[in-house]
């Protein structure tokens, strides 16, 4: 299935594991835990959503499972009372999404969810049944996999109706997408030379943990903006590698840079700071563009999309690998490799992507079709060029280029596929923007001595 976002069956699988191994289990599931409630209390209310509560049995549940996976993935557990924190703020979010569903008359009925299960198990090569048996034999009852496989849908669902169905992408936009996503070797009507700060906020980060860098990267951008020095703001705050040399990232084609720069760039002049966070897959960007200059290439090139050929060795996080053995292991592939080794043989042995079997081999590849920290690192790399581990949703994969053509197809469809990439960014983007102002016009009360609620920017 390689990492295409057309083909997210088998991640879609993954990801309702992990929820199922972190959302509330029926009680006894949490029994002889640690830190788990054995004794028969009163249960209480730890947070009032709307017109809804969630219980400290529902709280104690789920903090109870995500330590234990955690645990079981050799991942470091945080403390309690910060676990504890940013647990309730994950089920109050999710609790205002579920409840704006049911206002909005969003209903999943069995039918859906039997199908979607049944996907679920196609995608990993199994029947209805021993899928079944497979997801219990990791501990996880199949009534409260099969509830949270209800609640994704529905979230889906609702995501699409409030947010995705009212993206829109203009023809400007679609031309300076194709523009930007040329290649290393293709031409270019303008080299960019940008300073950045990155402060580091995943998506997959925490509620709390994404808020609390953005608020950091807005108090930067405002020491940026007031005339403080930019290379002194990098040095001490940037968490890029290139923080040391002051956030200077040289000239660079477009296509060697997010396509998020490349628009901020349109409307910079030099010496100017963006005047707004840029916000990635990886976190917030802060940029100053220092200078632009005529590239090589020329910008007739730019009416053409190219396709990568590209293989690559996944390794995923959890179940034993942890994120340093994964990188780890990596590192060293990419240096047998480097020495001669055989990719394709390596990928086979050791990837743990539908492509193995293929060498890792993800055929022809258009822009859009990969998640943006693969499709970045893919950009850079010349043919034959081997990345560093590079860090997605699905783990840590090593890259090689074997080769770039142009797109085949009728310029309309290279369009449309450059319209539907821009608008999956910019989707995410709205979604992050809708999910706080819905939390924002929710009434949400903590019960729990000294939380309160996190507070948006």
């Amino acid at each position: 299935m390689g990492i295409m976002k057309k083909l997210r069956l088998a991640a879609y699988a993954a990801s309702l594991i992990a929820i199922a191994g972190i959302l509330p289990a029926a009680p006894a599931q949490a029994q002889g835990l640690p830190g788990a409630n054995n004794g028969q209390t009163v249960d209480t209310i730890a947070a009032v959503v709307n017109d809804g509560v969630i219980t400290q049995r529902e709280l104690d549940d789920r903090v109870n499972l995500i330590a234990r996976r955690l645990q079981q993935q050799n991942a470091p557990v945080p403390p309690s009372d910060q676990l504890r924190a940013q647990v309730l703020n994950q089920m109050v979010l999710e609790r205002i999404q579920l409840q704006k569903a049911k206002e909005d008359g969003i209903t999943i009925d069995d039918t859906a969810v039997n199908r979607t299960l049944e996907r679920l198990a196609q995608a990993n090569g199994m029947d209805l049944a021993t899928y079944r048996g497979r997801i219990e034999a990791a501990g996880v009852p199949w009534s409260t996999f099969t509830r949270d496989a209800r609640t994704e849908l529905t979230l889906s669902r609702l995501r699409e109706k409030e947010v995705d169905s009212k993206i829109s992408v203009s023809d400007a936009e679609v031309a300076n997408y194709i523009a930007s996503q040329r290649g290393p070797n293709a031409g270019q009507s303008n080299d960019l030379h940008f300073e950045h700060i990155f402060v580091k906020a995943p998506l997959n980060a925490s509620e709390t943990d994404i808020e609390a860098a953005q608020a950091k990267a807005n108090a930067l951008l405002k020491q940026a903006q007031s005339g403080s020095k930019f290379e002194s703001l990098a040095k001490s705050n940037s968490q890029a590698p290139d923080a040391s040399k002051g956030g200077d990232m040289g000239f660079l084609p477009a296509a060697k840079l997010p396509p998020e720069f490349v628009t901020a760039a349109s409307t910079l002049r030099p010496g100017e700071v963006n005047p707004s966070l840029i916000r990635t897959s990886d976190g917030f960007e802060i940029v100053r563009l220092v200078e632009r200059r005529q590239g090589q290439g020329t910008s007739a090139d730019a009416t053409k999309l190219v396709q990568t050929h590209v293989r690559h060795i996944l390794l995923r996080v959890g179940d034993g690998m942890s994120e340093q053995q994964a990188r780890q292991k990596l590192l060293e592939i990419r240096q047998q490799v480097a020495q001669g080794g055989d990719f394709a043989k390596f990928a086979r042995t050791y990837s743990q992507d539908g492509s193995a079997s293929q060498g890792g081999d993800l055929g022809w590849i258009s822009p859009g079709e990969t998640v943006p920290e693969f499709e970045r690192a893919m950009n850079t790399l010349q043919d034959g060029q081997l990345s560093e581990p590079v860090r997605t949703e699905y783990g840590y994969h090593l890259i090689q280029v074997l080769g770039r053509r142009d797109a085949e197809g009728s310029v309309a469809q290279q369009m449309d596929l450059a319209r539907q990439a821009i608008g999956q960014r910019k989707a995410e983007q709205a979604y992050a923007d809708w999910l706080r102002q819905l939390r924002d016009s929710a009434y949400v009360s903590y019960k729990i001595a000294g939380m309160t609620p996190p507070q948006s920017n």
